[in-house]
């Protein structure tokens, strides 16, 4: 059990897994079959040996009490983290007590789970002492001026890049294909603004979008010039406006937002990939605070980042906001108790009140996405070749986005749903509603659709 004495569903347990193989993998070892000599401890560690192809069964052991989320070790040669033996156990323990009864963890076991809270308390200690070196600020500085005029450079050069695409016309952009896009990101790139070079990438692709396209890739063009004339004002911008514009640059800055305590309500968990990286997005809900923020892990291409907190969990902890106004973002401090299931649910709005809080936010960061929000009391409907989130007690809906029509989760919803109303927590943005996360109107437990 956890340390606040509840298990975890086995949805929680899949939603670690580092991909679908692993997921599928996992559930079929979830049955007490293969294990033997499985326990739990009140200090949050599971073990169990599981039978392999060899002689020797493999030994499996998690850290279900570590604030950060759990950690894992198996005996087993995968590189997968958490590996198909972990993902097991954890479900065994999750479906059936008897199976994984709480007891005195073998010496292999507590070996383990000791270092690791020797390793954590003296990282703690650390943290607090002062570091042996000295920073210059003359050299800081002066390191920011250069970057920041290669940056200016770049976004010069970038303006003339539009320039020329517009005096050649838009159907040039279809003509001369990727690599052209590929060049100028590179360049970007070179003149250290990141921010730059994700969103040129990205207009590279809407050719290829389908019908409409020339539309899309003059807004984003338009998005692009305006995000590259403020960085060039940004001295005559307000703070927070700046810092945003800085942030978008892909300029890196520190969580320095004081600290906010609270305990947090894991609302969605999800990845995306590039060739390069791998993103985990963690939504929390402060119980307290009632602020909706945004953890951020990253991983190498192909590998699943450290950081994981399954849905419908709560963790005690420490915030520090990033800089920027409006800016959902935020670093995770202290960690006082490990992260338990919870019961309770962020408040909702209204579709109308959504696409609002969208709308303000742009007035702070007119390059946003999309705004986190928790629709309340909505229903699933189609719309015609597509999907829409209607308000139960009103005749207004939000369309959902082309990406969240195409995922398994969708129909998740219609099933939870059935007709009813349900709430539902996503991103709302300017090509519609993502729906991340769902519960039905009545008890139940959350239901990730991510």
């Amino acid at each position: 059990m956890t340390q606040q004495g509840v298990r975890w569903t086995a949805d929680q347990v899949l939603a670690l897994a580092p991909d679908a193989a692993s997921r599928k993998a996992g559930s079929k070892l979830g049955a007490a079959g293969p294990w033997s000599e499985a326990g739990s401890s009140d200090e949050g560690t599971v073990w169990g040996l599981c039978k392999g192809s060899g002689s020797k069964p493999y030994q499996t052991v998690v850290d279900i009490a570590d604030a950060a989320g759990p950690a894992y070790k198996c005996s087993c040669p995968s590189r997968k983290f958490p590996c198909k033996h972990a993902l097991g156990l954890l479900l065994l323990w999750a479906a059936d007590e008897a199976a994984v009864p709480p007891g005195r963890a073998p010496e292999w076991a507590a070996q383990w789970a000791a270092g690791r809270r020797e390793r954590a308390e003296a990282k703690k200690a650390g943290a607090g002492s002062a570091p042996s070196g000295s920073v210059d600020p003359e050299a800081a500085r002066r390191r920011a001026e250069r970057r920041a005029e290669r940056v200016s450079a770049g976004a010069v050069e970038l303006e003339q890049r539009l320039v020329d695409l517009l005096r050649g016309g838009l159907a040039t952009a279809e003509q001369s294909g990727y690599g052209l896009w590929e060049e100028t990101a590179a360049r970007m790139v070179d003149a250290q603004a990141q921010g730059l070079a994700g969103r040129v990438r990205e207009l590279g692709a809407i050719p290829s979008t389908g019908p409409g396209w020339p539309v899309r890739l003059l807004e984003e063009c338009a998005l692009l010039h305006l995000l590259g004339r403020g960085w060039q004002r940004r001295e005559r911008l307000p703070a927070g406006l700046a810092a945003t514009v800085r942030s978008r640059m892909g300029l890196p800055s520190s969580a320095d937002g004081p600290p906010l305590r609270d305990h947090w309500l894991v609302l969605a968990q999800y990845d995306t990939t590039d060739p390069r990286l791998t993103t985990r997005r963690i939504w929390l809900h402060g119980a307290a605070s009632h602020r909706t923020v945004l953890l951020l892990s990253y991983g190498a291409a192909g590998r699943a980042p450290e950081l994981a907190l399954p849905v419908g969990l709560s963790l005690e902890a420490e915030v520090s906001a990033y800089p920027g106004t409006g800016q959902p973002r935020v670093a995770l401090g202290e960690q006082f108790a490990a992260p338990a299931p919870a019961a309770i649910r962020p408040p909702g709005m209204t579709t109308a009140q959504a696409a609002a809080r969208y709308g303000g936010a742009l007035r702070e960061d007119p390059w946003l996405e999309s705004v986190p929000v928790t629709l309340d009391r909505v229903v699933p409907t189609p719309d015609g070749d597509s999907w829409q989130l209607a308000d139960a007690d009103g005749d207004a809906a939000l369309p959902l986005t082309p990406a969240a029509r195409s995922r398994p989760g969708l129909w998740r919803l219609v099933a939870l749903s059935g007709g009813a109303p349900v709430r539902v927590f996503g991103e709302c943005g300017h090509q519609g509603f993502a729906p991340l996360t769902a519960w039905p109107e009545g008890p139940g437990d959350a239901v990730a659709l991510c």
